[in-house]
């Protein structure tokens, strides 16, 4: 059986891949092909799919400030939009279908929560986990992951044991969690101790006293962020989480296929997606956020929740909901999911072309992390500090050239900082960036951010500022040299291409100094 679900899923997910899609999309159609010939509970698909959760909360934890999610766009912004959700669900499901108030709100609470796997997946394939939208987007879902672990205990699904006062001594462990991981080393060590910590202490021993093991995975998370190691652990674990994410779709896709009207009923509830992504929008204009940052947060929540299904699926217990319903929204989760993974990836491109006709929604106050940019008397602009941005501002600060750095993640900008360099805080792929910068005196930009995708619309868009400067841009695969280039850019190096010659330069100097190497 591991085997049919092995192959049937990469079948389904190579062929979705080459129409332009998302695998996961595959891998949710061959799990509904596999109900069909292989129906009911699989024990260690759930397992797998489980585990999968659990490491990509993890996963995610290593990289979320805490900071984040008591901003009040974060945890007021979410609970606006719980409310809103609530005051547009139930009269519909009271008055219309005539379900019992409490099922009604039930299944309200269970349609306001957004997909953590979908959206964390999506903004990490796109390196925005960490773009202002990707901080925002990552805080309302651990909001709403405690509002869902709050309503799972007030129905007594999961009760917290006495014991689960012991966890806020958790913080306290943390020297000795980063102890072990500083001795955990570079290799499988530290690939087990990532596992024992999202899989042992995060989901079992969570799940022991009553709580949510993805709460405990995300959480034990955030005890190691920021430490200089976490970066490394995340990419540790990424194959492996990868693998069991598939089995977290599959398992979604062998829930069964519905009768015809639960399929409508489910249809009508993924009518309701935009309009969810809308209220994210409107809600979080409200705290002075710009259209796009609002925009690109709310596309990225339009999706219904695996953790809904878990509330819904408490409601079947209790005898709240009945398990007709419980068909329709995995129907619809499963749909959300179908739609919002090109949605999402095409969401710089949607605001460039509505973004005029959004940002006459916006406040005149602006958001602290969205003030206007002062590249002040520079010379050379990089876009992506991480270690070839890095290497390059040292370089022209060498030559004594005034350089500036740009970068999306707040904890490289105030490492920089620290360390004397000047560097701000800024998105590559924001359109709006460029409108309230002066690019006068800069001569150079170099684009060495990791996504080729923001590199290349950043050239794009300083062609269409009219910046006539030079433009150098890192390419990872050949593929990319020619689309940069027609983006507007002059020079583009390739890491790989030109990573050994660079080497062999380098070992040629130390040997022969002060020669140039010759063909024969």
């Amino acid at each position: 059986m591991v085997l049919a679900w092995i192959s049937i899923a990469f079948i389904a997910g190579l062929l979705v891949q080459r129409l332009s899609l998302p695998p996961l999309i595959g891998y949710l159609l061959a799990g509904f092909a596999l109900s069909t010939v292989s129906p009911g509970d699989h024990e260690l698909l759930q397992q797998l799919a489980h585990a999968g959760v659990l490491l990509l909360l993890f996963s995610v934890g290593l990289k979320l400030q805490l900071g984040n999610i008591l901003q009040k766009a974060v945890f007021t912004g979410t609970l606006l939009h719980l409310v809103a959700n609530i005051a547009l669900i139930v009269p519909p499901l009271y008055f219309l279908l005539g379900m019992e108030i409490r099922s009604s709100l039930l299944l309200a609470v269970a349609l306001s929560f957004s997909s953590t796997v979908v959206a964390a997946k999506i903004l990490e394939a796109k390196r925005e986990l960490r773009a202002f939208h990707g901080r925002l987007a990552i805080g309302v879902l651990v909001v709403q992951d405690l509002i869902a672990v709050l309503v799972l205990s007030m129905a007594g699904e999961q009760t917290p044991s006495p014991w689960a006062a012991l966890l806020l001594l958790l913080p306290l462990t943390r020297p000795l969690l980063i102890k072990i991981l500083e001795m955990s080393g570079h290799e499988e060590l530290l690939l087990l101790f990532g596992l024992v910590m999202a899989l042992v202490v995060g989901g079992y021993g969570f799940e022991i006293v009553g709580l949510s093991s993805e709460l405990g995975a995300l959480l034990c998370g955030v005890l190691l962020a920021n430490h200089a190691k976490a970066s490394e652990l995340a990419k540790s674990l990424w194959g492996l989480k990868e693998i069991f994410l598939i089995g977290f779709f599959l398992q979604i896709g062998m829930a069964g296929l519905p009768d015809l009207q639960a399929l409508v009923y489910a249809l009508l509830l993924t009518l309701f997606i935009p309009i969810k992504g809308l209220l994210f929008f409107l809600v979080l204009l409200l705290f002075n956020l710009r259209a796009r940052t609002a925009f690109l947060t709310g596309i990225s929540l339009a999706t219904y929740s695996e953790f809904g299904l878990i509330v819904a699926n408490m409601g079947v217990k209790q005898q709240w909901l009945d398990n007709y319903w419980l068909s329709v929204f995995a129907v619809a989760v499963a749909l959300s999911f179908a739609i919002a993974s090109p949605i999402t990836r095409f969401g710089h491109t949607l605001y460039s072309r509505y973004g005029r006709r959004l940002k006459v929604f916006e406040s005149i106050k602006k958001h602290p992390d969205e003030l206007p940019i002062n590249l002040g008397n520079s010379h050379v602009l990089i876009m992506g500090m991480g270690r070839v941005g890095t290497g390059a501002y040292d370089m022209f600060s060498q030559r004594k050239l005034r350089v500036i750095g740009m970068d999306s993640d707040q904890n490289k900008v105030r490492s920089h900082l620290h360390e004397g360099r000047r560097v701000v805080y800024a998105d590559a792929e924001d359109p709006g960036l460029w409108q309230g910068i002066s690019l006068e005196g800069i001569n150079a930009v170099l684009l060495a951010t990791p996504d080729f995708e923001a590199n290349r619309m950043a050239a794009v868009q300083l062609r269409q500022k009219g910046y006539r400067g030079l433009i150098a841009s890192t390419v990872l695969y050949r593929e990319q040299t020619q689309k940069i280039l027609d983006a507007g850019a002059d020079v583009v190096y390739n890491y790989y291409d030109q990573v050994g010659f660079g080497f062999a330069e380098h070992v040629w100097e130390l040997l022969y100094p002060g020669t140039t190497p010759t063909a024969s």
